[in-house]
């Protein structure tokens, strides 16, 4: 069918052609409307993306998801994948204003597969310059179709034809920022409104990717097109990949640094999975203790030189003190990761910040028990918020009747530091 025909040519004015376009005319529309929407087989990176964003919305991780069931996949789409993933969720708040925007209806009242598709095609006909338009558009009325809402089959179509690449007037710094609104108002608290700015528009876009690299291999990975950077051992990663190394971000490499280890120190790493900050620390020739709550987390670390010990910080740990460093790298909120771990900022809720708070508090007095006088004890998070950092040290510094000093702080902050936010505190007895 010639796009001439779908878009209707001028016949005769006689009664009898008005009698025929009434006639056929609705039936043309209706055949246009299915050659449009006519059933193509979705892309398989654009399948996936699909169904993560779907088990995402259901508690799943967006990295581990893409992890586990992306290795059937070809490299390009693989990465075609984790874009549509992990741009979707990081330009949600964004991409939910134009689902309003153009279609009139709010996006929380849409079924959770048409929502899903319309913020993918959204994001690839907006923030993608290499997929074809139309690709785009098609695929994304097919998972829908697919996903047997085809009721709306009309609605994604006509809203994603609609979709430009226009500035576009946001209705407030959050949306623009793709934060929620209660994260925005505290960090313009905390950090100031410009510093809070910087911090929102580095957590729209994707990480850089940093490698662990102990003394004396350099030379293999600079092999794999990685490049040093000026902390010592962290290497940006190059095209090349990881290679053995493990993956590590600099913010992160910054923390195991502050304990000053020495070679044949007793060093505790209580909450150690995945293993970087164990690893890392093993470099220094130290004599480690790795303990998680969850025995299962341990199977990383299962290749270090170090004991491995299911202990839960929140409670009195199975050991009789003496290490001269402890690495506390607390569970959080993980604020500080958002550019990575981007459905973090649409799950945590400010509710969440009490019990973290409450947590760690626990795990980071039972921890300094476990301190031997004259050793250092360092406490970091991958958090951003005061409640899992600044006043959680203070909490246990002021109860614990002047046996610890505070001897150092350390915050790394995403729009002005490299890598992911991080919050670190040197305790010593």
């Amino acid at each position: 069918m010639s796009n001439r025909l779908c878009l209707g040519s001028a016949p005769a004015r006689s009664p009898a052609s008005k009698d025929l376009r009434e006639s056929i005319v609705p039936h043309i529309i209706a055949d246009c409307v299915a050659a449009m929407m006519k059933p193509v087989m979705p892309a398989p990176a654009r399948t996936l993306a699909f169904e993560i964003l779907r088990l995402v919305e259901d508690g799943g991780y967006a990295g581990d998801l893409l992890h586990a069931r992306g290795a059937a996949l070809t490299e390009r789409d693989r990465g075609l994948a984790s874009e549509l993933v992990l741009g979707s969720l990081r330009r949600q708040a964004q991409l939910d204003f134009l689902i309003g925007h153009y279609s009139g209806r709010a996006p929380v009242k849409m079924d959770r597969e048409v929502r899903i598709a319309l913020r993918m095609g959204i994001y690839q006909l907006r923030y993608l310059t290499r997929v074809p338009a139309h690709a785009a558009v098609s695929e994304s009325v097919e998972l829908v179709r697919r996903a047997r809402k085809s009721s709306a089959l009309g609605l994604v179509n006509a809203v994603l034809r609609k979709v430009n690449r226009w500035p576009v007037a946001w209705p407030d710094r959050a949306t623009q920022l793709s934060l929620p609104e209660w994260i925005w108002t505290r960090w313009v608290k905390a950090f100031g409104a410009e510093m809070a700015t910087s911090i929102g528009e580095a957590f729209l876009e994707a990480p850089e990717h940093y490698l662990r690299v102990p003394k004396g291999h350099e030379e293999e990975a600079r092999l794999l097109g990685a490049r040093p950077c000026p902390e010592q051992g962290c290497f940006l990663m190059g095209s090349g990949g990881a290679g053995s190394f493990r993956r590590q971000d600099i913010g992160s490499q910054s923390v195991v640094p502050l304990l000053d280890l020495q070679p044949d120190q007793r060093f505790l790493d209580v909450c150690s999975a995945p293993g970087n900050k164990t690893a890392q620390a093993l470099e220094s020739g130290v004599r480690a203790v790795a303990c998680d709550v969850h025995e299962s987390r341990l199977r990383d670390l299962r290749g270090l030189a170090c004991r491995l010990v299911v202990a839960d910080g929140t409670g009195a740990l199975p050991f009789r003190g003496g290490f001269e460093r402890i690495l506390v790298d607390a569970p959080c909120s993980g604020t500080g990761t958002l550019r990575g771990n981007p459905e973090i900022r649409w799950r945590v809720q400010a509710a969440d910040l009490v019990d973290l708070h409450g947590r760690q508090v626990k795990i980071l007095r039972n921890s300094l028990d476990q301190l031997a006088p004259g050793g250092r004890l360092v406490y970091s998070t991958c958090s951003l918020e005061t409640e899992e950092n600044e006043e959680v040290v203070n909490e246990v510094l002021a109860s614990a009747g002047g046996r610890f000093r505070l001897s150092g702080q350390m915050q790394r902050l995403p729009g002005r530091d490299a890598g992911d936010g991080f919050y670190a505190a040197v305790l010593t007895s």
